[in-house]
């Protein structure tokens, strides 16, 4: 019960965060709802499925599910997103400790997307089903 209680939180805050991450810079949106969706998956299966059933994540959790992957538009878009917030941030900061590790999480970023598998534009997607 308790195990279930800390997955449900967890999986709250992590799309809490996957949203703000929408838009503020730091943010990854991709990584925390699908943290989100692994945590419902094991505490609450009413929210993973309105998760899987959302308009905004549904298709890339979908593919994720299905197929480990993203779209190429996902893809390039969550990339650009991800440089280009974490080069304003970069800016914004002072301190040079800081800046360096804001570049190596960036790195790090970049190159776990850059690595995800590309699903082809012509395979459809499919709702997600629970068994």
């Amino acid at each position: 019960m308790i195990k279930r209680s800390v997955l449900l939180g967890l999986g709250i805050v992590s799309l809490l965060l996957g949203m703000a991450g929408i838009v503020l810079p730091l943010l990854p949106t991709v990584p925390f709802v699908l943290l989100a969706g692994f945590c419902f998956a094991r505490s609450s299966p009413a929210l993973h499925h309105w998760l899987h059933q959302h308009p905004w994540f549904a298709q890339a959790l979908n593919d994720w599910h299905q197929q480990r992957g993203l779209r190429l538009p996902l893809k390039r878009r969550a990339l650009l997103m991800t440089l280009a917030s974490f080069s304003l941030s970069i800016w914004l900061v002072s301190w040079g400790w800081l800046k360096l590790l804001l570049a190596i999480i960036c790195m790090i970023l970049i190159i776990f997307l850059w690595r995800l598998p590309v699903i082809p534009a012509t395979e459809k997607a499919t709702a997600y089903r629970a068994e």
